[in-house]
């Protein structure tokens, strides 16, 4: 576990900058996978150090510092192209996270569980929060008519920065701690199960989480820096079946929410939804709350314009994703049904992305 962040990091230093023949491009993508597992390990070990919603919120801040890195790296490079980087890499963030890891969670933990429990109140507050700040940054600058282009202009790109920042910061308040009962896992109707017998174990020492929180961020950094170098044979890959360039932005997105994804599918099947709900929803936020702010004071630097405003398509997947998230988290359980609905809504966003 300690080797392979080390091995990852050390493969990026040689590979970094560089055009990769085939046979290097495969090595890169074993070392991103066990980069990507060693970092879900970590997380859980700093997890059960700090608690539940603490740990989750350490994993979504993480995965979302290095996404914005590496989304700025990008643009910095000047490619017109990346003009839409950030909108298609945050829009689909937000489909994987509320369709695609919800989807995943619902549906692993009601097999295993057959109904799965988690907290209404917070998940409906955080649901809420994450279709306010998509519809203010990514539907908004298509209707704005200042700028063109679904773009801001530069007073509502600042308002849209702060506002992000704003809700964001008092949706962790509210997580850790006017309601961090809300966010904490419900106990089975039945009494204790199986699964939550490992939350009685000792939690791990300070030294073991301190060095466990190292190795995730080495972990994380690995990740999306090795993203970043096989990018150009995924954008290769889409050009050679004729696919939009917005795929690259979902494929980026998928690679960096791959350890999330893990973590929070392994707390489903230990009938912990609440853990996994934290993590996807949680992950949604950050990356709008964080990168918005961010993207936007880069803007002052870096050359090209922003484009932020979605498509008719995305708007419309975007609002179908927000009614059914609500209409999911408002009972406070699910079944096997609500996981295969949000799974088909995420299996239509991949598909539109490459055949609009």
């Amino acid at each position: 576990m300690t080797a392979t962040p080390v091995v990852a990091l050390g493969l990026l230093a040689v590979v970094w900058g560089r055009t990769l023949p085939g046979p290097l491009v495969a090595v890169v993508a074993v070392v991103l996978i066990g980069a990507v597992l060693v970092a879900v390990h970590h997380a859980e070990v700093v997890a059960h150090r700090v608690g539940e919603p603490f740990g989750s919120l350490i994993l979504a801040i993480a995965v979302t510092v290095i996404e914005v890195g590496l989304i700025l790296s990008m643009m910095a490079s000047g490619d017109p192209e990346a003009a839409t980087l950030a909108r298609d890499t945050v829009f689909a963030a937000v489909m994987i996270t509320c369709n695609g890891i919800v989807g995943i969670c619902l549906l692993s933990g009601a097999l295993r569980h057959h109904v799965v429990l988690f907290n209404a109140e917070g998940s409906s507050g955080a649901l809420a929060t994450v279709a306010a700040l998509a519809t203010l940054c990514l539907v908004l600058p298509s209707v704005t008519t200042s700028t063109p282009g679904g773009t801001f202009s530069g007073a509502q790109l600042g308002f849209a920065a702060v506002v992000s920042l704003a809700l964001w910061g008092v949706y962790v308040f509210v997580q850790t701690v006017r309601h961090r009962d809300y966010f904490l896992p419900v106990p089975p109707e039945d009494g204790e199960s199986p699964e939550s017998c490992e939350e009685h174990l000792p939690p791990p020492s300070s030294r073991t989480a301190l060095a466990s929180l190292v190795l995730l961020v080495v972990s994380l950094v690995a990740v999306v820096g090795l993203a970043k170098t096989v990018s150009p044979a995924i954008k290769a890959g889409v050009n050679a079946i004729n696919a939009p360039l917005t795929v690259v932005g979902v494929a980026i997105a998928m690679v960096v929410l791959l350890p999330e994804t893990l973590a929070a599918v392994r707390a489903a099947r230990r009938d912990r939804l609440q853990t996994s709900f934290n993590l996807a929803l949680g992950s949604a936020l950050a990356s709008i709350g964080l990168t918005i702010p961010a993207i936007a004071v880069a803007t002052i630097f870096l050359p090209g314009p922003l484009v932020l405003g979605l498509s008719p398509i995305e708007m419309i997947l975007l609002a179908l994703s927000m009614l059914v998230g609500t209409l999911t988290v408002v009972a406070g359980r699910a079944t096997v049904l609500q996981g295969a609905v949000h799974l088909l809504i995420f299996a239509s966003f991949v598909f539109t992305a490459v055949a609009p």
